[in-house]
């Protein structure tokens, strides 16, 4: 009996100031172990740099490369605009600096088949290409760092809340009619809650790894980390079971410094010593996380986590009020498949 062929994939790209990865992350795509038919769309945004023309030599390179205009220049919208320009059964999101693992794809869709899940994500494997990189990544993959998320630090393949990236059913995407514009962060945790809203299943496994390359300086890193804090806050509102310590701790650290400061200003001294158990517990925690990384990229591992945290937790703490009441007026309710087409995960 011939084996049956692989279901095709559609893989997406919101892209915006690509010019230093775009070119690899294609790569590492058109060279998958993948037996099916595939297509790339990238969604352009209006960057400043050669993203661009890359993608325009791209296309011109490989007919299974297409490009979609994203003049928002927003993640959601990006993804909408590819989602809708492709057409195979199976869409793989991709960013335009990570790097899919050889059989990335392969294993995905046999896990969409084992688990019956609408969407199968794995771990955000962070590398660097510079010392500074390299601490950031160290930082982003370390408990100290993150806490417990799973698809930083690793863990056990089962059900999850969302995961990285994501590869979906087409049917679960269209269903949820796409991304939620109006989450220029989290926009895929919210799909994922409304996939699980509506009895779909969302499946973590160690399996599926993407490289990730980590910002190139402290100014970004900074803004990423802050964006993500202010966002998490709109989640917390938005959804007010979502929250937990960990989520909680960088905001926690954030005040109880700033609070020890004006202590140690106008009080006594001994406020200081928030700030200074705060620098030694993230230079004991560096320790581990830079184990073989050369001297300059371990000596930069606690800057590194005190810009996420420090970031993180002012991002959350000054979280506008508006901007979760803006999103939560634009809030869609999941939208439920008819019985017999749910697939139940395992």
């Amino acid at each position: 009996m011939p084996q049956q062929q692989p279901p095709a994939v559609s893989v997406i790209m919101p892209v915006l100031n690509e010019e230093r990865h775009l070119r690899n992350s294609v790569r590492h795509i058109l060279e998958q172990e993948y037996a099916g038919e595939m297509e790339v769309v990238i969604a352009l945004g209006p960057s400043m740099d050669r993203t661009d023309e890359i993608a325009a030599e791209l296309v011109s390179e490989d007919a299974r490369v297409h490009t979609v205009p994203n003049p928002t220049g927003r993640t959601p919208a990006a993804l909408n605009a590819a989602i809708e320009a492709s057409r195979h059964p199976v869409v793989v999101r991709v960013d335009g600096h990570g790097m899919l693992s050889p059989n990335y794809i392969a294993t995905a869709v046999r896990l969409l088949e084992e688990t019956g899940a609408q969407n199968v994500g794995g771990i955000m494997h962070a590398e660097g290409e510079s010392a500074w990189e390299e601490a950031v990544a160290a930082a982003m993959t370390s408990k100290i760092g993150v806490g417990n998320a799973a698809f930083h630090t690793g863990g056990k393949a089962g059900p999850a809340e969302t995961v990285y990236l994501g590869v979906f059913r087409r049917e679960a995407l269209e269903q949820q009619g796409g991304y939620n514009v109006e989450f220029i962060r989290a926009q895929d945790w919210e799909l994922n809650f409304r996939i699980r809203e509506a009895g779909g299943g969302v499946w973590f496994s160690p399996e599926l790894k993407v490289q990730y390359r980590p910002r190139p300086s402290i100014k970004a890193l900074a803004k990423q980390y802050k964006d993500y804090g202010k966002w998490r806050h709109v989640v917390a509102r938005y959804h007010a079971g979502s929250i937990n310590l960990r989520y909680l701790a960088p905001p926690t650290a954030v005040c109880a410094i700033a609070a020890g400061a004006v202590v140690g200003v106008t009080v006594t001294p001994w406020g200081f010593g928030f700030l200074g158990g705060y620098l030694a517990g993230i230079v004991a925690g560096s320790l581990p996380a830079g184990k073989g990384l050369s001297l300059k990229a371990r000596a930069q591992i606690p800057v590194a986590l005190a810009t996420m945290h420090m970031s993180w937790g002012y991002g959350f703490l000054t979280s506008p009020r508006s901007l979760a009441r803006k999103v939560i007026a634009s809030r869609r309710p999941a939208v439920l498949a008819p019985a017999a087409e749910q697939p139940a995960a395992e």
